[in-house]
């Protein structure tokens, strides 16, 4: 290893204190001035640090955004998800590759540009995007890719590509009551604070407000049980690491109300008794970090966070904003704390949870972007304000990100209980052949169900609205999920690890019209092994996108399969074809 990258690694890791829970930032703190994490810079973070290099091969190795040798100046990093897919990305793909003179995966010969697909980034709703550098580019097209190029290799990427938030369009279609509402800096905090800790949590508990990332556990519960949990210190991590495809409603809260996420998150840290809170933001959202550190640094100025806040004497609560490196599991809470002290983002095994111990060892409440939003709203305008917007058993509002064969994509904010026929009528999709609710994760409803209501007793969802037209190949659209699950599973326990890549050779089976009934069952079984025996969320809904269209939309597998005992998964024929095409041979059995 040169002279050179040994004093980066110093410097660095000197800059974090040789810390090593500080290990994501050392990462990327290093990989952004070398452009590579290789087994000798691995080797020299772990001598600096004080630990076994395996420590740091193990971090390093699991996010996306780490290179292990060294690649080109500039990596563009387009996104191919299902509904970028939708909307052009193939094409935006093959010109990238014609105009670079290079393969996705690879890199150009003179070493300027590498090509990497990435999963969804959180625009699908001014897709096709992509990162070049962290930078953000949106609504590509096949005719901008030769200048954007030119413009990397000139230099002159600031002209063609997002440079501050201001240029990602926010796309804020509808502002609700809660959320978007206009919002005074500091006065829900100043509220709370004139309460006790426990009145806080009162208040929230007569608000009835569930957690907004999709399970809709009841926040007042969470802090309770964190508040009550014994420890040295107690902590409140906001999770904005929104990676689910078709969701992006967490940026645009970042973008225009990160004053109200913060206050949520202080008041939080009142009600719990911590003195730390850490916002994990999603490597994708690396352009949303220096307005975001403006804002901290405006609510230190005016004593919102800090020593003795809005001079309160003993409350001491201040933020620190931890940036993630792509990898969507670490949107799963214990592997979001995993990765925030500085490991691989895999989730832990529960019990203990994180309200008993989460960071370091200490109770800590891990909550969404958009429940602490509503917590600062619920103490500003009170509990039986809040209760009485929603139903009975969802009070409040829902942001929802809304992407694909719509007319408006965007964020939308309703109130719980709004139909899927509303909202579609709302966003210009009414002709939907279907629409998957809650992300890949979730389910993909029929037009026979666009009556159901969009809430925990009917229709729950994190946020993710993805609109299919009747054009659409359903089921391609499906099979794009399971390509994203098997791509993100950590690997940890086999039902997810072998069961994501099984359950798509078997879905495969199915497009190519190689099926047979038969096959439509072990479809189901191994979806609903994968459902019971995983060891986390992930693994545990992974096969959603099969087992609710095989439910819902049984015509589209029967047109896709034989009334045949058995069909073997390939033509032999066929594959023999494409070996001779290869080899320029030609086989005196196969047909003219």
């Amino acid at each position: 290893m040169s002279e050179e990258y040994k004093k980066v690694v110093q410097e660095v890791v000197e800059t974090f204190g040789k810390d090593k829970t500080r290990l994501m930032d050392i990462a990327r703190g290093v990989h952004a001035r070398t452009g590579h994490l290789s087994e000798d810079i691995v080797g020299a973070i772990a001598e600096a640090l004080g630990c076994h290099r395996v420590e740091v091969r193990d971090m390093a190795s699991f996010f996306a955004f780490f290179a292990r040798e060294p690649k080109g100046k500039t990596t563009v990093r387009l996104c191919n998800a299902v509904v970028e897919r939708m909307k052009g990305a193939d094409d935006v793909a093959k010109a990238f590759e014609e105009a670079v003179g290079a393969r996705f995966g690879e890199t150009c010969p003179d070493g300027a540009i590498s090509l990497e697909h990435t999963p969804c980034m959180g625009m699908s709703d001014q897709a096709p995007a992509a990162m070049v550098n962290g930078k953000v580019l949106t609504n590509i097209r096949p005719d901008d890719v030769r200048g954007i190029v030119e413009a990397v290799r000139s230099g002159t990427l600031h002209e063609h590509t997002a440079s501050s938030i201001d240029e990602v369009e926010t796309n804020l279609r509808q502002a609700g009551s809660v959320v978007f509402a206009p919002f005074e800096r500091g006065a829900a905090l100043r509220k709370a604070l004139g309460m006790t800790p426990e009145d806080v949590i009162n208040e929230m508990n007569k608000s009835r407000v569930r957690g907004r990332g999709g399970a809709g556990f009841p926040l007042a519960m969470k802090w309770d049980f964190c508040r009550k949990a014994k420890g040295d210190a107690h902590y409140v991590i906001c999770n904005a690491d929104e990676g689910e495809p078709g969701t992006f409603k967490d940026r645009v809260i970042m973008t225009e109300r990160a004053d109200l996420m913060f206050e949520g998150m202080t008041i939080a840290g009142y009600a719990v008794g911590a003195k730390e809170g850490f916002l994990y933001l999603r490597g994708e959202y690396e352009y949303l970090l220096a307005h975001l550190e403006q804002e901290l640094a405006k609510r230190r100025r005016m004593g919102l966070l800090g020593e003795n806040v809005c001079g309160c004497e003993g409350f001491d609560f201040d933020i620190r904003i931890q940036m993630g490196a792509g990898a969507y599991i670490c949107g799963e809470e214990s592997a979001l704390i995993e990765s925030l002290e500085g490991k691989r983002g895999a989730p832990r095994d529960r019990p203990p949870f994180p309200v008993q111990k989460g960071y370091l060892g200490q109770p800590t409440t891990v909550n969404n972007v958009e429940t602490l939003c509503c917590a600062a709203r619920i103490i500003e305008c009170g509990a039986d304000w809040f209760a009485a917007i929603g139903t009975k058993d969802s009070t409040g509002t829902k942001l929802l990100s809304v992407a694909g064969d719509c007319d408006a994509p965007g964020v939308y904010e309703v109130e719980y209980g709004i139909t899927l026929e509303a909202l579609l009528e709302m966003v210009g999709g009414e002709n939907a052949q279907g629409v998957q609710i809650g992300g890949p994760s979730g389910q993909c409803v029929a037009p026979k169900d666009f009556g159901r209501s969009i809430c925990f007793e009917d229709l729950p969802t994190g946020g993710s609205t993805i609109v299919f037209g009747p054009e659409r190949d359903l089921l391609e659209c499906m099979d794009g999920f399971l390509e994203f699950f098997a791509e993100e599973s950590c690997g940890w326990c086999a039902p997810c690890r072998a069961g994501t890549s099984i359950l798509r050779m078997q879905f495969d089976k199915i497009l190519k019209g190689r099926g047979t009934a038969d096959d439509l069952k072990k479809l189901e079984e191994i979806g609903n092994t994968m459902k019971t025996m995983s060891r986390c969320g992930l693994g545990q809904t992974a096969a959603n996108p099969v087992l609710t269209t095989l439910r819902d939309f049984p015509a589209l597998y029967d047109a896709r399969t034989r009334d045949e005992q058995f069909v073997p998964a390939f033509d032999i024929k066929d594959a023999m074809r494409e070996a001779c095409a290869i080899t320029g041979q030609k086989p005196h059995d196969l047909e003219e």
